[in-house]
């Protein structure tokens, strides 16, 4: 088999010049025992041992593409690989990455433990300078631990039985997204915080460097360009680890026509990032943002200032081959051309944290993104810690990319199952969604998608209702799309007041249409071309038309394992032609 590289940067909203990835072949090992720590697994050569497989990471031992394709539970897996600094890398401190290890992760440079980290779907790094060699070969050494029967655990869909089924589909552990390696001056900037303004055409700056000293000479050149051509420059001298500066731009904005980022027009700016120790330059890091404002003005959900309709359709993640990893970079950037020649203006990233090569895409591309949180599927106090700390982390890695316009903490009351009755469930619903707010205040939050809502700046509905006339009559107004229970849950849960928010069906649809002799299942099922094809009009057409909606959310992009209600087969190609399913959204009506 022809394993693919996947050698694109990795976090193309931060870019240096000196990398290395480390995806590839690495050795390989179960630990069913949990017998490697006791034994020093993470000590040793890599001649023998019980690294006895290989593995091509970044795929996990589920996929096909991984070289295992194996779907038995191996809770503890281990990985090992031995590198070579670059010559270019001497001198300079050696950062290692983690785009994502699902569950928890402990890794060892020359038998030295750098790095532990809890979560599944969020990245982490550790300075491992202190335990390199400086020349010669250097092993790195993982230990991953999965939980796949618990349903406390973060999972979003995958399951805790061996075999998919239902709405659950195959589990990833390990390593699932790349591995790499940049050098770095010990001063450095280790992030930013790009936050923007178009009401005041600026955009706002947190820069946060790495051994920063009021003592030092440091320097932090801005230099923002649209197109090519310089907009603004700013130099600002570093007293502290944090710094702050909002930058106007002095550019033409043609009410905004021009410049401002939205789906239809992805305008973004390059901004580069230089920091100087006297006048020697110690890093340079390149970035881009966008200028765009989502918002919500007297009950009406606005971008850039002006009333916005969602078109959004769910997309579950999941990759031919590679389970939650997509097989190449090509096949994230296919996802959102696809996407937009459907007529849909955003994605719903349901149950997942994508691959940051996703949110890129987003961006270059123009598509809206909903960013949420994987649940787990059960309450207790360690899903509560678990839960808010993953969130917080992928909260802060996607705040800079301007598609993503809306937060979701939870889902259905995933891992809230009792929050109708459960007062400490609706605090943690709540909690959730203050502590969102709390970290970006310029995000709508939605409390609990789907149905029994707390507090929420904007109200969604599950509803997989087949009747036109049903639909129509539901969504008729915004108070009686708030309170129906098409699944026999309430939209708000009692305590807690709609006034006024905006109300989008964030799931509907669903048709099953199967085209093949394979198994599966859908909410509801068409037999044919032309039967597909009034089964969507019969939903998207009172949906389109409901005067109680802003927007909605089709179920889904593409088939997954079982669940065939895809508008795109697995393989990512259409059922119907693409201009059928854009005519259908924009309430043309098309034949086929």
């Amino acid at each position: 088999m022809n394993y693919p590289t996947r050698n694109e940067y990795p976090r193309p909203q931060f870019e240096r010049s000196t990398w290395v990835n480390l995806n590839g072949e690495w050795q390989f090992a179960y630990d069913d025992a949990n017998a490697g720590l006791d034994e020093g697994w993470f000590a040793g050569g890599t001649d023998g041992g019980p690294f006895e497989k290989t593995i091509q990471v970044p795929f996990c031992y589920q996929s096909e593409l991984s070289g295992i394709n194996e779907q038995a539970f191996h809770d503890i897996v281990w990985y090992r690989k031995e590198i070579e600094i670059p010559k270019a890398m001497a001198g300079k401190r050696i950062i290692l990455h983690f785009g994502a290890v699902d569950y928890e992760a402990k890794v060892w440079v020359n038998g030295r433990l750098v790095a532990c980290h809890e979560g599944g779907h969020t990245p982490f790094h550790a300075d491992i300078t202190a335990a390199m060699h400086v020349s010669g070969a250097n092993r790195i050494v993982v230990r991953a631990q999965d939980y796949s029967k618990d349903v406390t655990l973060p999972r979003g869909k995958q399951y805790w039985k061996e075999k998919s089924e239902q709405v659950f589909y195959t589990r990833t552990t390990g390593i699932w997204q790349t591995v790499w390696l940049e050098a770095v001056h010990p001063t450095h900037l280790g992030k930013v915080r790009l936050t923007p303004d178009i009401d005041q055409n600026k955009i706002h700056i947190r820069s946060f460097i790495a051994e920063a000293d009021a003592s030092r000479s440091l320097r932090l050149n801005i230099k923002i360009t649209f197109g090519g051509e310089l907009v603004a420059e700013d130099l600002i001298r570093v007293m502290a680890s944090e710094e702050e500066v909002s930058i106007k731009l002095h550019d033409f904005n043609d009410h905004g026509l021009g410049r401002w980022w939205s789906p239809e027009k992805p305008q973004l700016y390059d901004v580069e990032f230089t920091l100087l120790d006297e006048d020697q330059e110690i890093d340079r890091v390149s970035s881009y943002f966008g200028m765009r404002k989502i918002s919500i003005e007297k009950g009406i959900l606005c971008l850039n200032n002006r009333p916005y309709y969602m078109k959004l359709v769910l997309d579950q993640g999941y990759f031919p081959g590679g389970v939650l990893t997509a097989p190449s970079d090509d096949m994230l950037r296919k996802d959102v051309e696809l996407t937009k020649q459907m007529g849909f203006n955003g994605a719903r990233k349901h149950q997942k944290i994508e691959d940051p090569r996703y949110m890129y895409w987003c961006d270059k591309l123009g598509l809206l993104v909903w960013g949420e949180m994987a649940n787990a599927y059960q309450f207790s106090e360690q899903y509560v810690e678990r839960v808010t700390k993953e969130w917080q982390e992928a909260v802060h890695r996607d705040y800079n990319h301007p598609c993503v316009v809306v937060w979701v903490p939870l889902n259905e009351s995933w891992g809230t199952p009792n929050i109708l009755i459960d007062k400490r469930q609706q605090h943690h619903a709540s909690a959730l969604y203050y502590l969102t707010k709390s970290l970006d205040d310029t995000r709508p939050v939605i409390s609990n998608d789907g149905w029994e809502h707390v507090k929420s700046d904007i109200y969604t509905i599950h509803d997989y209702e087949s009747k036109e006339e049903v639909l129509r009559s539901r969504y008729a107004t915004p108070e009686s799309s708030v309170g129906c229970d098409p699944q026999g849950r309430k939209i708000i849960l009692p305590g807690f007041a709609y006034n006024g928010e905006p109300v989008q069906l964030s799931e509907f649809g669903g048709i099953s249409y199967i085209q093949d002799e394979s198994d599966g299942w859908g909410y509801s099922a068409a037999k044919d071309d032309q039967d597909y094809l009034e089964r969507l009009t019969a939903v998207m057409r009172p949906v389109l038309a409901a005067g109680g909606l802003q927007g909605y959310c089709y179920t889904q992009l593409t088939d997954v394992e079982q669940e065939k209600n895809g508008l795109l087969r697995f393989n990512r190609e259409p059922k119907l032609p693409l201009e059928v399913y854009r005519k259908l959204n924009t309430g043309e009506a098309p034949a086929l």
